[in-house]
């Protein structure tokens, strides 16, 4: 099954579901109104619903191709009372033939019966009608989520890579004079890192893949630091194809050496942990740096505002992001995601 077949296949589904609270609207209806046994009942329900059901899909297309109008005009109530009337009178013929065709002679409805099928058929419309403009109203709110946090990928990545080719460049050039063969090395880190980031095309990418890119800005940062930057990681085997934002822990582990390590002379600890607990995945960023006034961190800076904001994106309340800090006594970064794996089934 393909990727694009699975949502049609939903639909289709979805449609049907939709169908069978009306199918026993009319059994309990038919067995009130007519006194008629359960099982005859359903069966006179189904000759009623299975016609509504085929017009649905006619209306649902109809829809699709006459979107509600933003400012709403009155043209468009005009086309909907025609393709009302259009639903109702093509129902009550599929209801006619269907019912001629198991009787073996022709059937029609007169007199009051005939307008009470009109105004069933007309009932039916408007509530086909409603579900699917209520259906393309949240596919087009998931286009739009899905293209916003494209967007805030696109920002993010326009953000990391003149700050991070900035420091990275100063790096190499410090290192020319004074260890050729160091700033080689530092050149080939800086350009396996920028080929991460613009080989990025989605917005959750697997932990293994975040950690890669997470090792080299590390190590650029650790020949432009030297000992004064040390390194403790602790990284759950059965995380690494856990699913996390791009950028999410590289984010919070630049934090920690900008504001924790740049600021002092003296030898800077960074310890990054990720680990599964209980559904979720953890992932914890430490130093033993300047530390922080908590209250900013909370409100976060440029980079830290649009993790905040992707973590709204893509998992609502179900994601948290807080530091513990104070100034002279270091920052402690938790992240905490619901644990989604990269080859979980659908």
């Amino acid at each position: 099954m393909t990727a694009a077949a699975l949502p049609r296949r939903w639909l289709w589904l979805q449609l049907a579901l939709a169908w069978l609270p009306m199918w026993a609207l009319f059994t309990a209806m038919i067995v009130i109104a007519h006194g008629l046994p359960w099982a005859s009942a359903m069966l006179g329900a189904l000759r009623m619903v299975v016609p509504g059901a085929l017009l649905g899909v006619a209306v649902y297309r109809f829809a699709v191709h006459t979107p509600w109008p933003y400012p709403f005009r009155l043209a468009f109530i005009a086309w909907h009372v025609l393709a009302a009337l259009g639903y109702a009178l093509g129902w009550y013929a599929l209801i006619c033939l269907t019912d001629s065709a198991l009787r073996g002679t022709w059937t029609f409805v007169s007199g009051p019966g005939f307008g009470l099928y009109v105004l069933t058929g007309l009932w039916l419309y408007l509530i086909v009608a409603g579900a699917a403009y209520a259906n393309l109203a949240a596919q087009r709110s998931a286009r739009l989520e899905a293209e916003a946090a494209r967007m805030q990928l696109e920002a993010l990545r326009a953000q990391l890579q003149p700050h991070f080719l900035f420091n990275a460049l100063h790096t190499v050039v410090q290192l020319i004079p004074q260890d050729p063969a160091a700033a080689v090395h530092a050149a080939e880190e800086l350009g396996a890192a920028l080929r991460s980031v613009l080989e990025l095309k989605s917005d959750r990418i697997p932990l293994e893949q975040e950690w890669t890119f997470v090792q080299r800005y590390l190590a650029l940062e650790q020949l432009r630091f030297g000992p004064r930057l040390v390194l403790e990681c602790v990284l759950d085997p059965a995380a690494r194809d856990a699913l996390v934002p791009a950028f999410a822990l590289q984010t919070l582990v630049e934090n920690a050496v900008r504001h924790g390590a740049a600021p002092r002379v003296e030898t800077t600890t960074l310890r990054i942990g990720v680990t599964c607990i209980a559904q979720r995945l953890e992932l914890r960023v430490d130093d033993d740096g300047v530390g922080a006034d908590a209250a900013a961190l909370n409100a976060g800076g440029t980079g830290l505002a649009r993790l905040r904001e992707r973590l709204r994106s893509l998992y609502g309340a179900a994601a948290s992001l807080t530091f513990d800090t104070a100034p002279g006594a270091g920052c402690r970064a938790r992240l905490s995601l619901p644990l989604v794996m990269e080859f979980a089934d659908d």
